[in-house]
């Protein structure tokens, strides 16, 4: 057996024992495969890992920078309350019509708001809304410019609130200090900022798994 063919057996294996499988979530997948989405979407135990987080952190308000085709978004929404509210940016027209269908199938569109554009001409707006703090920031979107999205969460966030930055391994770059690639670039950066940041404390983790090799940080609003 090969190491990535245990790597998905274990996760199969936890996925049906911890976080099994349901029809909305299975035609999310499905759905979002048909319409050509890119297969990166987080992979079970992880969206019930997100689930779990929001669910410690008691979150009543959570924005998520990438909605791709609202699996994530799915996880993270159920762990809100009836009046709770989850505003999800996507960069993709398509991505977004694809995501608030399945959303809605999953009888959350009342709770969740998908806003299209650019996530760095979204923020700023969404700022002018003098929203509450949110509660938990989930970013997966383009890695390049993860710094500036760690900013935006700290200017949207306050004490107690919990950032989370998905795929910062790279398949292991993360440690090539001279690259030029821009998603290395971007991930050193924000993990840089994290760690030399006075309001946050943060710590970052490899994985493995059906995703293959790659990892999160996750970092606490002081």
């Amino acid at each position: 057996m090969s190491e990535s063919q245990l790597w998905d057996d274990v996760d199969e294996y936890f996925s049906a024992h911890l976080s099994p499988d349901d029809d909305a979530l299975q035609a999310t997948l499905r759905d979002s495969e048909a319409a050509g989405l890119p297969s990166i979407a987080v992979s079970r135990p992880q969206g019930k890992l997100l689930q779990l987080l929001a669910e410690i952190q008691g979150a009543r308000t959570i924005l998520e920078i990438g909605t791709l085709g609202g699996y994530s978004t799915i996880w993270l929404a159920r762990a809100l309350p009836a009046d709770g509210r989850l505003i999800s940016l996507e960069y993709s027209p398509k991505h977004a019509e694809v995501a608030a269908r399945n959303i809605a199938r999953a009888g959350l569109d009342k709770v969740v708001e998908v806003r299209v554009g650019a996530a760095l001409d979204l923020l700023p707006k969404l700022a002018d809304e003098n929203p509450a703090p949110f509660d938990l920031v989930f970013i997966d979107a383009d890695k390049a410019n993860n710094p500036h999205y760690v900013d935006w969460a700290l200017r949207l966030t306050s004490t107690g609130s919990l950032i989370i930055v998905d795929n910062v391994v790279r398949g292991g770059r993360v440690v090539d200090a001279g690259s030029d690639a821009p998603d290395v670039r971007g991930t050193r950066a924000a993990i840089e900022l994290i760690g030399s940041h006075p309001r946050l404390s943060g710590t970052a983790i490899q994985t493995v798994g059906g995703k293959g090799y790659d990892g999160f940080a996750l970092a606490r609003v002081l």
